[in-house]
């Protein structure tokens, strides 16, 4: 067990800590591995209105690295050469709206998508981008990425929620596939922040071996049955209460509510039925994803290559399968992570448009468009809000080795689900997709837009552990393009 656990969970006898210790045995490194005991800290409280709920769950699809806009779905062919790039637009299923020829299954959905072309912010760097992205604000240690540990402060969307619908009955309130690391490091923007590590999301995560998931720390030990474990949990608890620790103190209810959730999680039918794709047919298994890809798996900054080519399910894609899979088990939030693919990513500094046309595009069009449409055929795309986005897009101008650079200031996002008005344009760019040209929107603007389509108020306040007030978000909801 860590001992930052250890430490926070001994408020009582000395004795404890070892009784704890005996007790705890898988389950404690279990716990540690999911709700790190920092949450045993004070909770800030609020009081808000009963929201009333207009979509049930939300998926959202973040493109770490930065996909270019104007390759994708803001293109410019009358822009000079060097701006414009190589790709040619196609005409899509919306009238008047024309996407890149390396997106064809997309350019078939995009009457049930609405395109925010006029996003931006200010910051330069990824993992402080990725902040305000997926919080709505920028990380109080400025435009820097994280090369050493950082804490993340300011809650993610999901967090938000989870701790807003805390006392609802939800057995995964929020759930992450997987969490994204720039080299060594978490990128601080992923858990719960100040409202503590209680309200970080179930992290799924993909052994790329056997091309499986597991939910984080917990899946039972080898040889270990369900049965086993409640027996576990009996001794646990007499245990404690043999520890004569005051069950009334914080620590000690907080102790309690870890062990009650990892015992409940540990039992979850649903949860094993929704982390295990066999469930699904060959077919629609196929059709989020099957293609050519390397076998070994290589990280870098839009470059690297795989050894070996196979050819079978592209496991990205299986991410969007499992997110649906998610979102049918009752989960109201999902992360999907999409960072690596097999040795290629989006952060394309160099030969962007060999890596857009051979290693990004072609799965993130199959996998999105498939998410989309089997939503709809399943009537969730109406209660399940899509948002598929980067950190920010690229330059417009193409640099001296074939790449496009990080750019924030004006880049897009795409909707679909909850309620949207298909085939919608939301604020556009300049003639160089390089600036906003109408209608401006911001990170902020985004996380109040996705608050409301959950019926809650973006200015509700919430409270950091200073007893600092701060509002869910500072920007204002994207309602024009909403039915």
């Amino acid at each position: 067990m860590h001992d930052s656990l250890l430490d926070l969970s001994s408020s009582g006898p000395v004795d404890r800590r070892s009784v704890l210790q005996l007790a705890g045995g898988t389950i404690g490194l279990n716990l540690a591995g999911l709700w790190r005991a920092q949450s045993l800290q004070a909770q800030p409280t609020m009081t808000i209105a009963r929201p009333t709920s207009q979509i049930k769950s939300c998926i959202v699809v973040f493109y770490y690295g930065g996909p270019s806009h104007i390759d994708t779905y803001d293109m410019k062919p009358d822009a000079p050469l060097d701006i414009r790039g190589e790709f040619q637009p196609i005409a899509s299923s919306a009238p008047g709206i024309f996407v890149s020829e390396h997106l064809p299954k997309m350019s078939r959905v995009m009457h049930k998508v609405a395109l925010i072309r006029s996003m931006h912010h200010q910051n330069r760097l990824h993992d402080s981008a990725s902040t305000e992205a997926l919080t709505g604000r920028q990380s109080p240690t400025g435009d820097r990425e994280e090369f050493a540990p950082i804490n993340q402060f300011y809650p993610c969307f999901g967090a938000c929620l989870n701790y807003l619908w805390q006392h609802r009955n939800i057995e995964i309130p929020h759930a992450a596939l997987p969490f994204v690391f720039h080299n060594v490091v978490d990128t601080p923007c992923q858990g719960g922040g100040f409202l503590g590590t209680k309200f970080d999301p179930l992290q799924i995560s993909l052994d790329i071996e056997s091309r499986s998931y597991r939910a984080g720390a917990l899946a039972l030990p080898s040889g270990h049955t369900v049965s086993m474990m409640s027996d576990r949990r009996r001794l646990l608890e007499t245990l404690e209460i043999a520890a004569t620790a005051p069950a009334s103190t914080a620590v000690g209810e907080q102790w309690r509510m870890f062990c009650d959730k990892a015992f409940q999680l540990l039992g979850s039918e649903t949860l094993r039925q929704a982390l295990d794709l066999s469930h699904e047919s060959p077919q629609m298994r196929d059709r989020y994803g099957f293609g050519p890809e390397p076998l070994s798996v290589g990280e870098g900054g839009g470059g690297g290559n795989g050894s070996e080519m196979g050819y079978g399910r592209q496991m990205r894609g299986q991410n969007l399968l499992l997110a649906r899979r998610m979102v049918e088990a009752g989960v109201p939030f999902v992360n999907v992570y999409d960072f690596r693919q097999q040795g290629q990513n989006w952060d394309a500094h160099f030969k962007n448009f060999n890596q857009h046309k051979t290693h990004l595009l072609p799965l993130a069009d199959q996998s999105l468009s498939t998410l989309i449409e089997d939503l709809d055929d399943r009537g969730l795309l109406e209660s399940t809000l899509v948002v598929a986005m980067g950190e920010f897009g690229r330059t417009p101008k193409i640099n001296k080795e074939g790449g496009r650079d990080h750019w924030p200031d004006c880049y897009s996002v795409l909707l679909a689900g909850g309620g949207i008005r298909g085939g919608t344009v939301y604020g556009s760019s300049d003639r160089m997709g390089a600036y906003p040209a109408s209608d401006p929107v911001t990170p902020a603007d985004l996380a109040a837009t996705i608050f409301w389509r959950f019926g809650i108020n973006p200015a509700t306040e919430v409270h950091d552990l200073t007893g600092r007030p701060h509002r869910l978000s500072d920007g204002q909801p994207v309602r024009d393009i909403f039915a």
